[in-house]
């Protein structure tokens, strides 16, 4: 629309065209596509960005979405992390740089500043000369929430029992 304000989209579609055509190459109705679903979604596998690309490109075909995440990663533009068994899940690059906190229950994705591993990388680097990749970290366990749930859950089962046998429990 003549005179509209530009939308978020708008701005971030205009920065990708730029690091594009700053790297020789066109921002492409597919790129585009992956990269507004890769934001959209945020940590999401190639299925799940494909799935969100066809919501507007039926035609696009999964190979197209891996060759054009892979394309963008060597650009610089999305970055990717194994938060599981499976397929890598993708993010924009341009994010800070974070590790992953991967609830095991609920499949949440908490992004955590990589300085709160500081200590941990600077022994690894003292310890065993190893210098840690943190954008690619992910560390697996239970989500507040869940672990609350959890926590809750166990009362509830325990105080469920417990009723049941002060009831005379089933007629069995």
């Amino acid at each position: 629309m003549p005179g509209a304000p530009p939308t978020l989209a708008t701005v971030v579609s205009t920065d990708w065209q730029s690091d594009l055509r700053r790297r020789g190459y066109r921002l492409t109705p597919q790129r585009q596509l992956v990269l507004e679903a890769v934001d959209k979604l945020e940590h999401s596998t190639p299925e799940d960005i494909l799935a969100e690309v066809r919501r507007t490109a039926g035609s696009v075909n999964i190979s197209t979405v891996y060759r054009t995440l892979e394309l963008l990663e060597e650009l610089g533009l999305v970055s990717h992390a194994h938060l599981g068994h499976g397929a890598p899940t993708y993010h924009l690059a341009d994010r800070h740089d974070h590790m992953h906190l991967v609830c095991r229950d609920c499949t949440t994705v908490i992004e955590a500043d990589i300085a709160l591993a500081a200590d941990f990388t600077d022994r690894l680097r003292e310890k065993f000369g190893f210098d840690t990749d943190m954008k690619h970290f992910a560390i697996f366990g239970r989500c507040r929430d869940c672990a609350e749930r959890a926590a809750d859950g166990n009362t509830a089962e325990d105080t469920e029992g417990d009723a049941d046998e002060s009831a005379g429990g089933s007629g069995s």
